[in-house]
């Protein structure tokens, strides 16, 4: 069960994509820390993801997973990559707009979301 991060697909050059792979600070979140079992902290994950609203996990594997994300007024879908790096105990997650160039934040929004959902589900 291990994974690299690189298998997240490279964020465009427009500001509407993050990712805990990319390098440059503009597109760069870190990715979602975990202790304890892989699979119980994917698992985790899904359920978190699956928690939100809007979300709808489409695809999910020992080692990763993907959700698409419905925004509400104008029925945009964004779509969240996570994939696990058992070695180094992170689950690295890139969140992306289909369309339109800016996304005012919300992608970097999300991943902070699901970051602080996940940490509180961690916690007895």
């Amino acid at each position: 069960m291990t994974s690299n991060p690189k298998a997240l697909a490279p964020c465009p050059s427009s500001p509407n994509c993050v990712s805990s792979a990319a390098t440059d600070p503009g597109h760069r979140v870190e990715p979602l820390a975990f202790v304890g079992r892989p699979d119980v902290a994917l698992g985790r994950l899904r359920d978190t993801i699956a928690a939100m609203p809007r979300a709808r996990v489409t695809s999910s594997t020992d080692w990763s997973l993907h959700a698409e994300f419905t925004s509400r007024l104008f029925r945009f879908v964004d779509d969240v990559d996570c994939v696990l790096d058992v070695a180094a105990s992170v689950i690295h997650i890139r969140s992306a707009s289909r369309t339109g160039y800016s996304d005012l934040g919300v992608n970097r929004k999300r991943v902070e979301q699901i970051r602080a959902d996940f940490a509180r589900r961690s916690t007895p």
